[in-house]
């Protein structure tokens, strides 16, 4: 039995200017407005309003919520101060993947767990399973907020033309309650574009009356809707992990490159954790066997790859693609791909990749593709 796609809260503004629509993990979300390329450099150059409610937020509270996090999951959450928030994964005992997470510290004794909408059940059930025997409870508060985002080198100017908090004071991934254009607002200097920019966590009720503040302040400099087409371009260029093609349930953190998110010691009364046993093991392995490695493939030509297509060199597979686009901002298709160790340095010649049986060359690159000028 098919059920119907969920609805954000800007729903009707979407359909009213005329956004491409997509079915995107049970939620009915903009997939362009106009031309994706055109949103794509609007973000690099100006900015991009985006709306993203359908990202999984999970609230932990508690005199053990601290303790319950770094039991849970693989950083150090005990250490995050209050407004400050922290990149982490969740992994299953075997040390694989289930999600990548931002943890915000709201309170000193609350948190709150933003999963990424695909695994947002998977997260909320682990949590709750896992906080048996902490003082400490899991909430499941979803549907308690919208969640839009301003991403683009213009994004301060157009935020602090419709608030006083302090936003020059507001650190990379930190957050501060405030009012944004009269909404109550959880602002953040998160995102996920390769940019500076703000997320604000606001009531579904807010939502219409936030998005048509934000674009009557930023359409002046340039800002545009922004869906999740060139959302994808976006963070990929910037070399960040998706979910499903980066980060899978098969590998874990080490696997994936990104061993750095986890902590074996923490500030808590024991340093176990879910998966402890399993990522030490892979820990060493990836010092002394390093398994497949995720890098950066630049295209000669114009073809463009796509995930799960070969990549090859010396008529043998060598690894895999795992996201791949054509890139405005170099002009050019790239690609992230898992290949083998001795072919992941940057200038490995004779690299290639297989698009429908021909094998097209490719350069392989250090990740990111884009960094911004600071």
């Amino acid at each position: 039995m098919s059920t119907a796609p969920r609805l954000t809260a800007l729903d009707a503004v979407h359909r009213s200017l005329g956004a491409t629509m997509t079915d995107f993990a049970g939620w009915d979300m903009p997939l362009r407005y106009a031309s994706e390329r055109d949103e794509h450099n609007a973000v690099r150059t100006k900015a991009g309003l985006f709306d993203l409610s359908h990202m999984g937020e999970i609230t932990v509270t508690g005199p053990a919520a601290a303790d319950f996090l770094n039991f849970a999951l693989v950083g150090n959450i005990g250490s995050v101060g209050v407004g400050r928030a922290r990149y982490t994964m969740i992994v299953a005992e075997d040390g694989g993947i289930l999600d990548d997470l931002i943890v915000y510290r709201l309170g000193e004794t609350e948190y709150m767990v933003v999963a990424n909408a695909s695994n947002a059940q998977v997260v909320l059930d682990a949590l709750t399973a896992r906080a048996e025997g902490f003082d400490a409870e899991v909430r499941d508060d979803r549907d308690a907020y919208a969640l839009l985002a301003v991403q683009g080198p213009e994004s301060p100017g157009i935020l602090k033309s419709l608030t006083d908090a302090d936003l020059d004071g507001l650190k990379y991934y930190a957050g501060l309650p405030g009012t944004v254009a009269g909404v109550s607002a959880l602002i953040a200097r998160t995102g996920y574009t390769g940019e500076d920019g703000f997320e604000l966590f606001v009531s579904p009720g807010d939502a219409e009356k936030l998005w048509g503040a934000l674009m009557e302040a930023g359409t002046p400099v340039g800002m545009v809707p922004a869906g999740l087409s060139c959302r994808d371009t976006l963070r990929l260029e910037a070399g960040m992990p998706l979910y499903g093609h980066e980060l899978t349930a098969e590998l874990t953190p080490f696997d994936a490159g990104l061993g750095r998110v986890v902590k074996f010691e923490k500030t808590s009364q024991s340093d176990s954790f879910v998966g402890r046993a399993a990522l030490a093991a892979a820990a060493e392995r990836a010092e002394t066997a390093p398994p497949r490695k995720l890098v950066g493939l630049v295209a000669e030509g114009r073809r463009v790859p796509r995930a799960g297509f070969p990549v090859v060199a010396d008529g043998k597979v060598i690894g895999e693609v795992t996201s791949g686009a054509p890139s405005p901002t170099l002009g050019k298709p790239i690609a992230m791909a898992y290949v083998d160790a001795e072919h992941a340095a940057p200038g490995t010649e004779g690299v290639g990749v297989d698009i429908r049986g021909t094998h097209e060359p490719y350069e392989v690159v250090a990740l990111p593709f884009y960094k911004r000028q600071k």
